[in-house]
């Protein structure tokens, strides 16, 4: 095999050299420092429907499999989150599916999970009533899992609600009732634009006094908020706002490193899609940082922040197919289709930045396998040189 590839750019082709493969030490254990997530993606069947609308078709191994990558290298695992496409192809059927069997096997291995429940498996909803019925129906069934409960943000309640009080009131009635404390996912319109305006306002300092109040009330039962706003500044003074004990998990797929590393007085912990990708160097990072390394801290994680941020690059919403390219080309499943045809929501010349910032950061275990998978798809697509 050849030890470059030639990659189209917007400017035309360049050729780039494969790096050695890094090894990288196993972290079974969970880290010290930090509460980290991983938000996974699903595998699709390559023989399933899988096209707009169909029921999801899961290649169930390979998305199992992926799962214990993450547990092998230190991360907890977020189960049936946007990652893993809630509201683009992945159905309630296949959703509980899919953390019924990760909470076992996360219980197996000893790993921690918290999975998304939300409003998404009633399509039409009429009244506040009837989304809290639907958020209490998949908190149940989350619960029933043994997993943690990620209370989701609803595309249905943003379309229903007319202020504030209308969110405070569905999730009084949610939060009255949990088991266990959860983790709030204030999931921002970069991601959803379905989501504008949520907690009641457009006005950022409005609608974050609204989720403060709400957190503030039920701060017994909220292990932590999961706030993907893209947005260091408010993250730093949200989670300097949280009662004590109360937990910021970063979304935030740009600035995660600094975010996490902290300001010496509040740090953010993790719940990111970004780690699915880049997770053997994160938990490398993650390591030095509960031996309080931070020079090693701040290296390992710079070299993921470019990747991460071209794979979250707008329009941000189809960043599940990066996180399902890398994980092809790194070798984790055997074939890159996706739910909802999703694997046709990045351009070719996207793709092939993706391979070159992933070898440039050690990500590519097998980089011959890798770029003979990079050679494939640019022949199917006909973009030879």
């Amino acid at each position: 095999m050849s030890n470059h590839i030639d990659l189209p750019t917007a400017g035309g082709w360049r050729r780039i050299a494969l790096r050695e493969p890094r090894v990288w030490a196993p972290h079974p254990q969970p880290f010290t420092s930090r509460v980290v997530f991983a938000a996974a993606h699903v595998v699709a069947d390559p023989l399933g429907d899988n096209t707009p609308g169909a029921p999801a078709a899961v290649d169930w191994d390979s998305t199992l499999a992926f799962r214990r990558h993450l547990f092998d290298h230190g991360m907890g695992v977020a189960e049936a989150m946007d990652t893993a496409q809630r509201n683009m192809g992945l159905d309630w059927a296949a959703v509980q599916q899919l953390v019924r069997r990760s909470a076992e096997q996360a219980r197996a291995c000893g790993a921690r999970i918290a999975s998304g429940a939300g409003t998404d498996h009633r399509s039409q909803l009429h009244s506040l009533a009837e989304v809290t019925a639907a958020y209490e129906e998949q908190v149940a069934f989350v619960e029933s899992t043994g997993s943690q409960v990620v209370v989701m943000a609803s595309r249905q309640l943003a379309a229903i609600a007319r202020g504030a009080e209308d969110y405070r009131q569905v999730y009084d009635a949610v939060l009255r009732q949990v088991a266990e404390p959860v983790v709030l996912h204030w999931l921002g319109e970069v991601f959803d634009p379905h989501l504008t305006g949520y907690w009641g306002s457009t006005d950022l300092t409005t609608a974050t006094a609204a989720f403060l109040d709400l957190v503030r009330e039920h701060a017994e039962v909220v292990d932590g908020v999961k706030v993907s706003l893209l947005s260091a500044e408010h993250e730093r003074q949200l989670r300097a706002a949280l009662p004590t004990g109360v937990r910021l998990y970063t979304g935030d797929d740009f600035h995660y490193p600094e975010l996490i590393r902290g300001d010496g007085t509040h740090h953010s912990d993790a719940l990111l899609g970004a780690f699915a990708a880049i997770a053997p160097a994160a938990s490398a990072a993650l390591s030095a940082l509960d031996d309080g390394d931070l020079a090693t801290y701040d290296a390992e994680m710079a070299a993921t922040t470019e990747l991460s941020r071209h794979i979250f690059s707008a329009p941000t919403a189809h960043y599940k197919t990066g996180i399902a390219f890398t994980a092809w080309l790194a070798g984790h499943q055997p074939g890159f289709t996706m739910l909802h045809g999703m694997q046709s929501a990045r351009s070719l010349v996207h793709l092939a930045r993706i391979f070159e910032l992933a070898n440039r950061a050690g990500l590519l275990p097998d980089p011959e396998l890798a770029a003979h998978r990079m050679r494939l798809w640019l022949q199917a697509a006909g973009a030879m040189r």
